[in-house]
């Protein structure tokens, strides 16, 4: 799994721009069966995406096509890492993958 942390980079005016075009490429990912949760980091200076297991060549062009990586407006750090340990729910959700 990863988790996929975004920071703005630019101002609030600007991610408010991108952010419909960005919201359309979140639910195509989950529809794609890529991403298990999302939404906006508290205070409002990024986000987080927690996506399942793929290649990581896969993630990186899916991170590519995202409006705020090709319009510039966030930067991506992501963590890699094997989820040992998992509520019931989260579990059931792995075992479709």
């Amino acid at each position: 799994m990863f988790v996929l942390s975004l920071t703005y980079i630019v101002d609030l005016e600007e991610v408010d721009r991108v952010r419909d075009d960005h919201l359309a490429w979140i639910s195509t990912q989950y529809e794609a069966g890529r991403f298990i949760a999302s939404g906006p980091k508290v205070p409002r200076t990024g986000g987080v995406i927690l996506a399942k297991a793929m290649p990581r060549d896969e993630l990186d062009e899916v991170i590519a096509s995202d409006p705020f990586t090709r319009e510039g407006i966030a930067t991506y750090n992501v963590a890699q890492f094997t989820a040992t340990t998992t509520a019931d729910e989260l579990a059931a959700l792995q075992e479709r993958v």
